[in-house]
């Protein structure tokens, strides 16, 4: 029994000792993006290295909402990644739902065009969704722009569709014996079952939203309709660019996603570990 559990405590340590420097190597470059923020754009290029923070934070926030007017792009990612992610987490279930329990013709082969449409670059379809959207339906500088070209995620259908499958058939057999409705099995039985699978998906689509960059610069052409990565891309300019803004802004951007993964890790981790054990 001793013997087991210094095996254990040998084992911890050599986790340790190779995990801690890996850690180190990917918080060191948040780190330096934070020390940048709070520092002016002559002192981020200075020779020497430096590792600890300065005072300029406020004052590089300060010229950033006088640049690009932060806070209203900061507010609009905000809306359109929490819309965004409630529509494509209630869309790719029910896809999934579809996919796992109903069986229909020509079901394989949307399956198989699913997984196909994982591996099309989206600089493929951009072009077309672009005229659409914006010549024909003529819907370039609203938030429908933002938000609905992108809701089918075909991660997020597989995903679903995956947490469906593993669930018992008998359970829900015996809710239609009950005379249970399909939309109510689907929202009160297979969903609640699902949370940790939705969690995982839903910090997956809200970073997706978070950090879209090309669709949102495309579609939309009106400085009040900017986000905030297109906003902090205005920064970049021809003969100026305001480093210490952009490292604030990206510190103001990196923030939220931080805490939301701090404080949903477990989910998350339950999520996507959900499919490994049946």
């Amino acid at each position: 029994m001793k013997s087991r559990s210094r095996s254990l405590a040998l084992r911890r340590v050599v986790l340790h000792l190779v995990l801690t420097p890996l850690a180190i190597i990917w918080l060191f470059p948040l780190w330096m993006m934070f020390v940048f923020s709070t520092m002016p754009d002559n002192g981020i290029f200075s020779p020497g290295i430096v590792l600890w923070p300065s005072t300029s934070f406020i004052d590089n926030v300060k010229n950033l909402q006088a640049d690009t007017d932060f806070i209203r792009a900061l507010t609009i990612s905000i809306g359109v990644a929490v819309i965004y992610t409630i529509l494509s987490i209630f869309l790719t279930s029910m896809a999934g739902w579809a996919l796992a329990r109903y069986r229909f013709m020509g079901r394989s082969v949307i399956v198989g065009i699913i997984i196909g449409t994982i591996t099309l670059p989206f600089a493929v379809v951009v072009i077309p969704q672009f005229i659409m959207v914006a010549r024909e339906f003529k819907l370039g500088n609203t938030w429908i722009a933002l938000i609905v070209p992108p809701l089918f995620n075909s991660l997020g259908v597989l995903f679903m569709r995956q947490a469906f499958s593993m669930m018992p058939s008998e359970l829900f057999d015996a809710a239609r014996v009950e005379g249970v409705k399909e939309w109510q099995i689907f929202l009160r039985i297979a969903l609640p079952l699902a949370r940790p699978t939705m969690a995982a998906l839903a910090i997956i689509l809200f970073l997706y939203s978070w950090n879209n960059y090309l669709w949102p610069l495309l579609i939309n052409s009106r400085p009040d309709m900017m986000t905030a990565p297109v906003a902090l891309g205005t920064l970049v300019g021809l003969t100026k660019v305001s480093w210490g803004g952009i490292m604030a802004g990206a510190v103001l951007l990196t923030a939220p996603i931080l805490v939301i993964f701090i404080f949903l890790q477990r989910h998350f981790i339950a999520g996507i570990t959900a499919g490994a054990v049946k």
